[in-house]
């Protein structure tokens, strides 16, 4: 007679060979019909499959993130059937859920079409419609390959010769069409919400190996409601308006091309957006008393390898030799790794080597090291994505070193930091989560002990609220991950924050204490962009572009009506120039109409428009960009000065000239 345990900790008995099914009717029948699957001791199972002891149980619905994807799951099966039964010859493969949905590979002679993907949908709806209930069977290992390669699916045959020898081995029936599957699914199709679509194809190589053949990867998304795909179907929308390689075309801040691939080509205006970042966030460094530092590009392999870089991270160093290599009769001598120099991939050993060079006393703690460092990390082609996955980089880097005794208060202090900073560029939907120890990791299980537990009692101490990532830390400490929510609901990870015993450790990293004998230092490893490159990419995504007033690169445009306001428009300009602002003036022999939506083009926060009677009345016709219909407001000249200056402060800037409450209200 199995005890069953429920969440709130509540237990029942239950008559041997009770389903979940049978369990979530004995609760309510409305849980009954909302059921999909139930969790036994962590691990899914089918709702119609008896338990098979005492067991720690969950219901899982639809509203469950684990809910969301067995109907992903499920959608792919369904995807998979009706390929079949529409393009008869067609062998199926995998078929994983993914992030916001799932694909599935094909082996198919001939291409899929997205203009297939309607009759595919069509068909998909109606094997929901037939509720072909899903049967599990467990099958001998050799009787489950010789159907699959009797039916002609080789494929599927190949994927349970691999499995382990004592693995189960279970297939699904849905109707009439069957697959290997672990499971587990709901009790039957018609369970299934019509909230799925097929969104695009794609090539992908037989388990990812490009000396196996070329597959047709068909990739959709699923929902469980129909109001929740419609708003992920406007949300990819708007993240296509909102791509920032497209913007950085528009906007002419940046380009790639293939000869430095993965390295960013900066243009002016983009260079300005940086140098503005850059300078707000160095300010902020300034004030929060950190000592800003200069460290090498190369150092040799010797020094990754005591840190433990090198063997956590050498495929993804770029190495380089210490000299010309000797050559013999068969050409270069392989060189030793002792021979070799990397260009750095982060900044920490270096900073130690500045912490080390000199006796440092516990009196110097905490010592806050900043460093924007350019970093070189030797990512897959296939992995590099415009300005969010690069190989060259600058991170806003920085290591703190103090004693154990000051880890809450200095975790205290960068959270009230990163906090500010994001509030100031009005990012302020943060999610925090508590990474731990992956499984391949340096230091002892004491230290990842100690480490874990003193930082989860310092985001305790400091009152924040955040979840646990298990197995995501660092390899040498547990992190703090900040997950931003940007202006359409997506989330990016951005900003750092880790607790390392490890490194002072390997490098020998000390202080002399009170009691006169060494110690090691704890390292709180911090960024708050994380990398200029990515955060600018978020920036640019987060506000379509339409930067605020003071990251703008360029602020303003004088731009006239006739040529007849030439002088008047340059006199304008200088005058907003010596007030700080960044300006443009557009003297071209074309019509104001077509400036205008050059410029707003270009997301210039205001165009000043002048004319004939401007320049006689020393005013400016003023358009904001974004406001729509007539916004254009006649002011003179000297009140725009007055409040496009105010505007254009940095807000770290307009906080100590006004205070925070003035600062507060011209957000």
């Amino acid at each position: 007679m199995p005890k069953l345990t429920f969440p709130d900790g509540a237990s029942r008995d239950y008559p041997a060979g009770v389903t979940g099914l049978e369990v979530a009717e004995s609760i309510s029948k409305s849980l009954a019909k909302k059921a999909l699957v139930i969790e036994l001791d962590g691990a899914l199972w089918d709702l119609k499959r008896e338990i098979p002891g005492d067991a720690a149980i969950r219901i899982i619905t639809a509203a469950d993130p684990a809910g969301l994807e067995i109907i992903r799951h499920d959608v792919a099966h369904i995807l998979a059937q009706a390929v079949q039964d529409l393009f008869p010859g067609t062998q199926v493969t995998i078929g994983p859920v993914i992030e916001n949905g799932f694909y599935y590979d094909f082996a198919r002679d001939e291409p899929f079409s997205t203009d297939d993907f309607a009759k595919i949908e069509a068909k998909m709806a109606a094997i929901i419609d037939a509720d072909h209930p899903f049967e599990r069977e467990e099958w001998e290992r050799e009787k489950a390959i010789m159907f699959f390669r009797d039916m002609g699916e080789e494929y599927k045959a190949q994927i349970i010769e691999d499995l382990p020898v004592d693995e189960v081995v279970s297939v699904y029936r849905q109707g009439p069409w069957i697959d290997l599957c672990r499971g587990p699914h709901m009790p039957s199709t018609g369970k299934i919400p019509k909230a799925f679509k097929l969104m695009k194809l794609a090539g992908a190589y037989w388990r990812g190996d490009h000396r196996n053949a070329m597959l047709q990867r068909m990739y959709g998304t699923a929902w469980a409601t129909k109001a929740d795909l419609e708003k992920h179907l406007v949300q990819i929308e708007e993240a296509e308006k909102r791509d920032h390689r497209k913007i950085g075309r528009q906007m002419d801040l940046f380009h790639l091309q293939p000869e430095a691939q993965g390295s960013v080509f900066w243009h002016p205006a983009g260079f300005t957006v940086w140098r503005q970042l850059e300078a707000y966030i160095r300010r902020r460094l300034d004030e929060d008393g950190y000592d800003e530092v200069k460290t090498p590009q190369l150092m040799d392999s010797g020094m990754w390898e005591r840190s433990g870089h090198w063997s956590k991270f050498r495929d993804g160093m770029f190495v380089v030799p210490d000299d010309i290599p000797s050559l013999d009769d068969d050409g270069p001598i392989v060189r030793a790794d002792a021979d070799l120099l990397a260009l750095k991939p982060m900044n920490c050993p270096a900073h130690i080597q500045i912490f080390n060079n000199g006796q440092r006393s516990y009196r110097d703690l905490p010592w806050r090291m900043a460093e924007f460092g350019c970093c070189h990390r030797n990512e897959s082609h296939g992995a590099l994505h415009g300005l969010l996955r690069v190989r060259q980089m600058t991170q806003d880097d920085a290591h703190i070193f103090c004693r154990e005794d000051q880890v809450v208060a200095e975790t205290k202090k960068f959270l009230d930091l990163f906090a500010s900073v994001y509030d100031d560029f009005n990012m302020t939907d943060i999610d925090y989560k508590l990474a731990t120890r992956p499984e391949t990791r340096a230091g002892d299980d004491a230290t990842w002990d100690r480490a874990e537990k003193n930082l989860a009692a310092a985001l305790d101490a400091a009152g924040l609220k955040y979840d646990l990532a298990a197995g995501e830390g660092a390899f040498y400490g547990p992190k703090l991950e900040f997950h931003l929510t940007d202006a359409i609901g997506r989330t990016w990870q951005a900003g750092t924050f880790q607790l390392d015993y490890v490194l002072p450790e390997r490098l020998d990293a000390s202080y002399v204490g009170a009691d006169g004998e060494k110690h090691r230092p704890v390292m709180l490893h911090r960024a708050v962009f994380g990398t200029f490159e990515r955060f600018i990419g978020l920036l640019i995504e987060h506000h379509a572009g339409a930067f605020p007033t003071w990251l703008a690169p360029t602020q303003v445009v004088v731009a006239t009506i006739t040529s007849d306001a030439d002088d008047y428009a340059e006199t304008a300009a200088a005058r907003l120039r010596d007030a700080g602002l960044r300006v443009a003036v557009d003297l071209r022999n074309e019509k104001i109409n077509y400036k205008i939506r050059e410029h707003s083009e270009r997301k210039v926060p205001w165009i000043a428009v002048v004319g004939r009677q401007e320049a006689e009345n020393g005013a400016l016709a003023m358009r904001r960009f974004g406001i729509e219909g007539r916004n254009q407001e006649i002011k003179p000249l000297n009140d725009v000065v007055t409040e496009l200056a105010e505007e254009a402060l940095p807000p770290d800037v307009r906080r100590a000239k006004h205070g925070d409450a003035t600062a507060a209200a011209a957000e």
